[in-house]
């Protein structure tokens, strides 16, 4: 029988790991990630018809934080496990503020490369977040799932309070970024008083690396892209084709990562589960496409919300379990990189909008979210029996 290998301690001189509020002050930095990813998102209606900006162009100046981000997601996660995870975090905090300074400054004078810029850095300090944020906040208080929260949250109340701003403020280009400057000095005063986390020994095991390693590729992995894939459909692609106004898409910017925020705190996910409900929502907002029902459309971002509440939630809870303790910033900058690709969905479908209409490659996505569920359930039935097998002889040797 094989000894299960046991995770060596953290070294003397690391600093325990906190639990309660230290945990969740420092979360604050996450909630502002988040909302600087989607207060942007909120104001792509008013860019287009306020500069002249072309579709294309719009949905660049969206893309162009996916390729800040990636990068910094990559570097930013070993950086974290050597350096230490409050260090790279408050970093990349004082980084996603400046952005934030970047774009106010870009549209007080409409400075399509300045917005560029701006979104730019906004990719790179959030993806820096991502990765040593979640490790440092999921060490902080012993919960992968708090990450996701606060990073929905941000998602949910960044994207419709610069909505809001928008509509009815003067100077709206600016004003509306002025909350997520607030709130990233406010995260970073609370995030001082957290302490960084001990960083355990590695143990040596490369079959145990190698096994779960595995296991994060084929299960984790593969499910990450449907993570953004479904919330951008809901809150970009949809209002986009269905050509709604600036308060209607705020809301849906809020529903879905909100919708997001209440399924990750109450239900247990499985990647068949996350899914089954992106092919329901991807299905509906075939529908309301073809038939240009706004309603319609704003359910199908509510089951969009709940399939990205599902996929983030499993991701995260797994990636925690099966990385190595030493490795858990970059295992999660994997997870996260593989998450934000699906964000290029929307410009995706912007490309392929040329060839074919909307409702048919929504169509396609459902069918290939159902193909990629049944995929997802043999993989996960596969090593459960298995399990049954193997374990029930240990047990009567334990006997």
């Amino acid at each position: 029988m094989t000894t299960p290998p046991v995770t060596a301690p953290a070294p003397a001189t690391a600093v325990p790991v906190a639990t309660g509020t230290r945990g969740a002050r420092a979360a604050w930095i996450m909630l502002a990630s988040g909302w600087s990813a989607n207060q942007f998102s909120a104001l792509l209606g008013a860019y287009r018809s306020r500069f002249g900006l072309t579709e294309s162009t719009v949905t660049g100046l969206f893309a162009v934080y996916v390729v800040g981000l990636i990068p910094a997601l990559l570097i930013a996660g070993p950086l974290a496990d050597r350096r230490g995870r409050r260090r790279v975090a408050l970093a990349a905090l004082a980084l996603n503020v400046l952005s934030t300074l970047l774009l106010m400054v870009g549209g007080a004078w409409g400075g399509t490369w300045l917005l560029l810029s701006g979104r730019f850095l906004t990719g790179v300090s959030a993806g820096a977040l991502l990765a040593a944020g979640s490790a440092w906040i999921k060490e902080l208080s012993d919960s992968p799932r708090r990450p996701g929260l606060f990073v929905s949250a941000g998602f949910a109340t960044g994207g419709l309070v610069a909505a809001l701003i928008a509509q009815w403020a003067p100077w709206p280009m600016v004003t509306a970024y002025v909350p997520h400057v607030v709130l990233g000095v406010a995260a970073g005063w609370l995030a001082l008083a957290a302490p960084e986390t001990g960083r355990p020994t590695p143990v040596h095991s490369p079959e145990a690396h190698e096994h779960t390693g595995h296991r994060f590729r084929r299960t984790v992995l593969p499910l990450a892209p449907w993570v953004f894939a479904a919330p951008t459909i809901g809150f970009v692609t949809l209002p986009s084709t269905l050509h709604t106004g600036l308060i209607l898409t705020g809301v849906a910017t809020a529903v879905v990562p909100g919708t997001g925020l209440l399924t990750a705190r109450r239900v247990r996910s499985t990647p068949t589960a996350g899914l089954l409900v992106v092919a329901a929502g991807t299905a509906t907002a075939a529908v309301a496409a073809a038939t240009e029902n706004e309603p319609l459309a704003l359910l199908a971002a509510i089951v969009l919300g709940a399939g990205y509440g599902l996929s983030l939630t499993y991701g995260l809870t797994r990636t925690a379990a099966l990385a190595p303790p030493h490795q858990l910033a970059r295992w999660t900058a994997r997870f996260w990189t593989a998450a934000y690709l699906g964000m290029f969905t929307p410009y995706v479908l912007t490309l392929l909008g040329h060839v074919t209409t909307t409702p048919v490659l929504l169509t396609a996505i459902t069918l290939l979210a159902l193909a990629h569920a049944v995929f997802s359930s043999r993989q996960v039935e596969r090593p459960t029996r298995r399990r049954t097998r193997d374990t029930f002889p240990q047990f009567l040797q334990k006997r």
